[in-house]
């Protein structure tokens, strides 16, 4: 990168910070609004999601892959789940050791018919853009279910220590790599150090 592009670069990281943080905190609140609207927890209404992208009834181990959890959390919201008439446990019929949870059509359908109501805006922004712009959306989404699954397993293990996406420096434990300017990162959250040091 030239000297001449820099103050420009770090304008703009600096800003995408800013912007990410707020984007993350947007979609949470609207994840919780839906959540509240369906009354289920927004966890629980992310894995019916999920379970929605599924093309056949998976196991609790998959669910916990897939939502990020452990294994006896995603026991506990199968049950819920289950409880709410959401999701129904059935016998493998290979393999009658395992459980499979398969959702509920009728359920999902309430649930999809919420999405339906919604997404009538959310396509109508994305009518801004063209196909060029549209495909960076798609591979950047793609980037960033790939990089928040790794940072779910790091949270997990309880190691936020430097990772190469974080942009953490292996020989400096706890930091993280940032933006000389604003101090942050907005791979990390935004935040100005990994927590843990």
């Amino acid at each position: 990168m030239s000297q001449k592009s820099q103050p420009r670069r770090r304008a703009l990281m600096a800003e995408l910070t800013v912007e990410s943080r707020r984007h993350m905190a947007a979609y949470a609140l609207f994840n919780q609004a839906v959540a509240d609207h369906l009354r289920l927890h927004p966890t629980d209404l992310q894995c019916i999601n999920l379970l929605g992208l599924e093309t056949a009834p998976v196991t609790t181990g998959r669910i916990a892959e897939l939502t990020g959890l452990t294994t006896g959390s995603a026991t506990r919201l199968v049950d819920r789940l289950e409880r709410g008439g959401y999701v129904t446990r059935e016998r493998d019929t290979v393999d009658r050791r395992r459980v499979l949870v398969a959702p509920v059509p009728e359920r999902m359908a309430e649930v999809g018919a919420v999405w339906e109501r919604l997404s009538g805006a959310w396509a109508e922004m994305f009518e801004a853009y063209d196909d060029d712009e549209m495909a960076l959306l798609i591979a950047h989404m793609r980037r960033t279910i790939e990089l928040s699954a790794r940072q779910v397993e790091v949270l997990r293990r309880g190691t936020v220590a430097p990772d190469p996406a974080c942009g953490g420096d292996p020989a400096e434990p706890g930091t993280a790599a940032a933006d000389p300017e604003s101090g942050a990162d907005p791979a990390c959250g935004g935040v100005r150090r990994c927590p843990q040091e």
